[in-house]
């Protein structure tokens, strides 16, 4: 006799298992959460050289696609060398091995030429701090002793403020600095862990490099597997926009943000303000960040500028507000284009909102993340919208009031308002009447 079961009973019992499953997990998140937050950051510790292979991976393939298209096949056909599976992983490795020859380059010759610089600077900073706090005293008195009024606003400010300072001073930032010291060195401790696993995450990343393809392969395989054949079409579309998204915007900002510290040190060097490699390099970076970048950058070089000259802190300001103006208007959208698709409105959300969960890495990435949220959520609502039988335009519901039989009736202030003083015109019943009626 054959053994069936009855599906209704499975599928109560899966029902079931389930429900307690996700009780359990509640309960175990809500009270044991700390747990749960330590061991996710031990699996991320553990797996950041895993994580950091393919980021670097993932940064260098349009270079090594370039290399490879553009040079080494060119090269071998010149040659008369086949192109088979046998030759093809030769050239891929031939091409990784230009491709890092390459991008080592590039990375001494810039650090080979920045970063004794940006050691002079700050060394000069350093020894002639003093200095530059006695010469910006200087120019202040002179500025105050020049206008009365606003020296006796500045007085009694720092009169009103004086104990409160003093307080801060002796209470909370000396005693603040064991705490800074400390802080530094698990700092230097945290940038030495990270270096290692930079390095094994560089020879991971070969690996990947040289079998990308592979790797593609498999994951389509697996998608085509699990879901239906429209469900894994649209999930690969979906990974492809993702890519083209975060491919365009990341290497776009790069190169604009190399442009920028090029352009930066150009005019730096002309109008003679000092550390001019020192403030390149800091609004170069900085400008990574959207739309709060530029000030982030701005800000602190124009400050150290002002404690040197003065003078060149104004010059300097006036040059990085035409720079922002070039690069918003002229450099940018010529690298970028239109990659990620937000409003202004949504690209300010996101950097805000991600930067304020994930820090600087999250304002630098929170843009591509959110454009791709932002498409999936206007992927869906047109879908919906499709099946409905209504439009996807959002022009076509501007003017809306209402939809009655699917046709669009537009909304008039005019016609809303008489309708509403007509409403409140009429007597219902168990209302007083009116005045008129009253007095007969």
């Amino acid at each position: 006799m054959k053994f069936r079961i009855d599906k209704k009973y499975f599928y109560w019992g899966a029902t079931a298992f389930i429900v307690i499953a996700a009780g359990i997990c509640f309960y175990y998140l809500l009270f044991h959460g700390a747990n749960i937050s330590s061991g996710f950051h031990n699996f991320a510790r553990i797996t950041m050289p895993i994580l950091d292979g393919f980021l670097l991976a993932y940064l260098l393939t349009p270079v090594l696609n370039a290399v490879e298209k553009k040079w080494v096949i060119p090269l071998c056909k010149k040659c008369k060398i086949k192109i088979n599976i046998k030759n093809s992983k030769r050239i891929r490795g031939f091409s990784i091995l230009i491709t890092m020859i390459i991008v080592i380059a590039v990375l001494y010759g810039f650090f080979a030429m920045v970063i004794p610089h940006l050691i002079r600077s700050i060394q000069s900073i350093t020894f002639q701090f003093p200095f530059y706090i006695n010469n910006l005293t200087v120019w202040i008195t002179k500025l105050l002793a020049d206008n009365p009024d606003i020296e006796k606003i500045v007085m009694d400010l720092f009169d009103q403020y004086s104990e409160e300072i003093n307080n801060y001073l002796n209470h909370n930032l000396i005693p603040q600095m064991n705490e800074l010291l400390k802080s530094l060195s698990l700092s230097f401790l945290g940038f030495i862990m990270q270096l290692w696993n930079l390095i094994i995450g560089f020879v991971i990343s070969i690996y990947i490099l040289g079998s990308k393809e592979l790797f593609a392969g498999q994951a389509k395989k697996i998608s085509y597997a699990l879901f239906d054949t429209k469900t894994a079409n649209a999930l690969i579309a979906d990974v492809r926009f993702t890519h083209r998204t975060f491919s365009g915007y990341i290497v776009g900002k790069i190169i604009d943000s190399v442009m920028v510290g090029f352009v930066c040190f150009a005019g730096t060097t002309l109008i003679g303000a000092p550390y001019a490699v020192l403030i390149s390099v800091i609004v170069g970076i900085t400008n990574i960040i959207p739309f709060f970048g530029p000030y982030l950058g701005a800000i602190p070089s124009a400050l150290l500028i002002l404690m040197v000259d003065p003078l060149k802190c104004l010059y300097f300001i006036i040059f990085i507000l035409i720079l922002q103006q070039i690069d918003g208007n002229i450099l940018e959208p010529k690298i970028l284009g239109d990659s990620t698709g937000l409003p202004g409105f949504w690209v300010i959300f996101s950097i805000t909102l991600f930067g304020g969960i994930f820090g600087i890495l999250g304002m630098i990435a929170g843009v591509p993340i959110f454009a791709v949220i932002y498409a999936a959520i206007r992927s869906l609502i047109n879908q919906l919208l499709l099946k409905k039988k209504m439009p996807v335009e959002t022009n076509d519901y501007m003017d809306v009031g209402s939809v009655e039989d699917g046709n669009f009736i537009p909304y008039e202030p005019e016609k809303a308002n008489t309708k509403s003083g007509n409403k409140k015109g009429k007597n219902e019943p168990g209302d007083k009447p009116d005045d008129k009626r009253e007095q007969k």
